[in-house]
């Protein structure tokens, strides 16, 4: 049976997953300072069928800032590649 999501049917997925072991080994496309342009980014990889994260090894500041890496799974690099080339 599933719940209806206003019950909250688990955690919601954070922006920037910060030390996050479940992207061990996956690759980086780019880096980014803020948030925002790398959740944009990520969603625009992720909206061409592209498995994308935004991972961190410290915590952002309260403003979103710090170091973040738009990283894909290894065999993914090539087609993540092209698409990051392409849209700049």
């Amino acid at each position: 049976m599933r719940l209806p999501n206003w019950l909250g049917s688990g955690a919601k997925e954070a922006p920037v997953a910060v030390g996050d072991p479940r992207f061990d080994g996956w690759e980086t496309v780019s880096t980014f300072e803020d948030q925002g342009t790398a959740v944009a980014w990520r969603d625009q990889l992720r909206g061409l069928g592209v498995d994308a994260a935004c991972v961190a090894d410290h915590p952002l500041d309260t403003r979103g800032h710090g170091d973040i890496y738009l990283v894909v799974p290894p065999e993914q690099w090539s087609r993540a590649n092209e698409v990051i080339e392409n849209l700049d």
